[in-house]
This record gives structure tokens, C-alpha cells and sequence, in this order.
């Protein structure tokens, strides 16, 4: 069973950082892509950033320079550093693996997600 478990999330004023962690268990991580994902009030749920197998990575144009996304294969984790965060950046985060049904990433189906909150 897929079990994601995202932490690192909070309250913080623009310009501030934070480093969100998600620890993944049920599936084979060290060959599986990894993706962040988003969900803001009344928005659809979209892809932020996501790491291959490979170290290939991808970003959403609004967080590229600012997002930095990695993964610990020794410890099942991706992790997505966030730094000069903006108001628009508030959301709940996801992480999933790649393939994954974005409905049910963004609705809790795997992992609960972590709450970003910030304040101009």
C-alpha cells in the first residue's frame, strides 16, 4: 500500500523559506519519479516541480529560481526546498510518484499533505 507522509509545512511572511519533506513506503522509491504538487483554494491542483530516476527535474515557471527540489534514495524521501516564498505560493502541498492520479494526489488519497501558509 502507498503511503506518502508530507511534513514541513507553516505560516510564514513573504520573502521567508521553508523545506517540505514527504517520506514514501509501499512502492519501489529508488525507481519511481517523484512529484510535488499543489492545491490552493478554489484552484485546480497542479504540478510544482518533479524529479526523475535520473536527477532530471522539471518546475513550474512561477517557482523556478525559488523551488529546489531532491531526493534522499537511502531514506525514501524527495524533499522541496522553498525560499522568497509568495502570498501566491499558500496551498496545501503533495508529493506522489510519477503516474499518479492528480484527482486523487490532491484529494488526500495517499498522503495528507502539508499546509503552506503566506502572509504579505
Amino acid at each position: 500500500e502507498v503511503q506518502l507522509v508530507e511534513s514541513g509545512g507553516g505560516s510564514v511572511q513573504a520573502g521567508g523559506s521553508l523545506r517540505l519533506s514527504c517520506v514514501a513506503s509501499g512502492f519501489t522509491f529508488d525507481v519511481s519519479g517523484m512529484g510535488w504538487y499543489r492545491q490552493a483554494p478554489g484552484n485546480e491542483c497542479e504540478l510544482v516541480s518533479d524529479i526523475s530516476t535520473g536527477g532530471s527535474i522539471y518546475y513550474k515557471a512561477s517557482v523556478k529560481g525559488r523551488f529546489t527540489i531532491s531526493r534522499d534514495n537511502a531514506k525514501n524521501t524527495v524533499y522541496l526546498q522553498m525560499n522568497s516564498l509568495k502570498p501566491e505560493d499558500t496551498a496545501v502541498y503533495y508529493c506522489a510518484p510519477h503516474g499518479s492520479n492528480m484527482y486523487k494526489i490532491c484529494v488526500g488519497y495517499w498522503g495528507q499533505g502539508t499546509q503552506v501558509t503566506v502572509s504579505s
